[in-house]
């Protein structure tokens, strides 16, 4: 993607300040993760995620959500003692795919201590009205998500249906062929959703599955990297399927990965030589020219399946804190495995810069 800086000044001043080079933390293979504390934020990072996203039967059936917030320890301001400091930023994004309707999409983002913040003992996030947080109650452990926003509104309960997901090794992550190129990654699939959307004035019950992703680094994409494909799968049989490679700026593939766990809870792991993405299908998108594989074949060890998209166009084109644009979508699967989730392609409008 494309990173003015001065497109940070209303986030940034007057707190703007440089110093010396940020230590950023690192994702350390056999690091032990605890729970709840690892739900929450980790800010001795340099970059961090809570990504949610779900495919609903009610309000229509294929109506589709994604909802994430994003932390990002830009490296300035971390000399300054004031609480309000720009040394933390938040940001967030959320979309509503409905087949055959236009894709809705609004953004917030927020310096942390002043509009927006996040906890470290458990996941809690917020800016402004929007916020995303995990609640111990009555009926179980489960998250809220709420997201108004005049071209629509989430509030949402998701309810665990099945354990945590650890991605790669007890959630560490490899992302390149050196192991500082890694991540933290925690997913939790097949989670149960209640509560409600408004669209178009109206509010309408909501009820589907989702998936739950957390991940936190400070270096994920190497040199000569742009961009990466991923897929997190619910299956129709109430198994997972994760899958992701790491791009190159002529499409190779330089990292490869994929999770699969079966209904049973069994999970296989798949190495770099054992996943392939295969475009089948591009889709241009008119507001920036990127073509984005929206058809994709996914091989995972023994299994093929194809990505069959609800709508072509499910572009995210957002303005803060910086300019970006992805494709981020709810697809089908058919091959030999079943289910709906999303597909991510990144990195095809400009190189991604985290």
């Amino acid at each position: 993607m494309q990173r003015r800086n001065f497109l940070l000044a209303p986030l940034l001043l007057p707190a703007l300040a440089f110093g010396a080079v940020p230590r950023y933390a690192a994702a350390r293979r056999g690091a032990r993760l605890a729970f709840p504390r690892d739900h929450g934020a980790h800010p001795d990072f340099r970059t961090e995620w809570w990504y949610v996203t779900g495919a609903l039967d009610a309000p229509m059936q294929d109506t589709g959500f994604q909802l994430t917030f994003f932390r990002s320890r830009p490296g300035i301001a971390e000399d300054l003692q004031s609480p309000i400091a720009a040394s933390q930023i938040l940001f967030a994004h959320a979309a509503v795919t409905r087949p055959g309707e236009r894709l809705l999409h609004a953004e917030r983002a927020g310096r942390a201590n002043l509009g927006a913040g996040f906890s470290t003992t458990d996941c809690d996030v917020h800016i402004g009205a929007w916020r995303m947080q995990r609640l111990d109650t009555a009926d179980g452990e489960q998250f809220r998500l709420i997201a108004p926003d005049p071209a629509f509104a989430l509030d949402l309960r998701l309810k665990p249906s099945q354990p945590l997901l650890p991605q790669g090794d007890a959630g560490w992550s490899q992302k390149g062929p050196r192991p500082e190129l890694a991540s933290h990654y925690l997913s939790w699939p097949q989670l149960q959703v209640d509560g409600s959307f408004t669209l178009d004035g109206k509010k309408h019950e909501a009820r589907g599955r989702a998936w739950f992703d957390h991940e936190w680094s400070s270096e994920v994409l190497g040199a000569g990297s742009v961009g990466w494909d991923w897929i997190g799968i619910n299956l129709d049989d109430g198994g997972a399927l994760m899958a992701f490679r790491i791009r190159d700026a002529g499409g190779g593939t330089v990292y490869a990965h994929a999770a699969l766990r079966d209904a049973g809870g069994r999970v296989t792991q798949f190495g770099p030589g054992e996943v392939a993405f295969e475009p089948l299908r591009r889709w241009t998108s008119p507001r920036n020219g990127a073509r984005y594989p929206v058809a994709m074949a996914v091989r995972c060890g023994p299994h093929r399946i194809e990505t069959v998209p609800v709508l072509d166009d499910q572009e995210i084109t957002a303005r803060r804190p910086l300019p970006v644009s992805y494709w981020e979508g709810l697809v089908a699967i058919r091959g030999t495995l079943a289910g709906r989730g999303y597909l991510e392609l990144t990195g095809y409008s400009a190189a991604l810069n985290l």
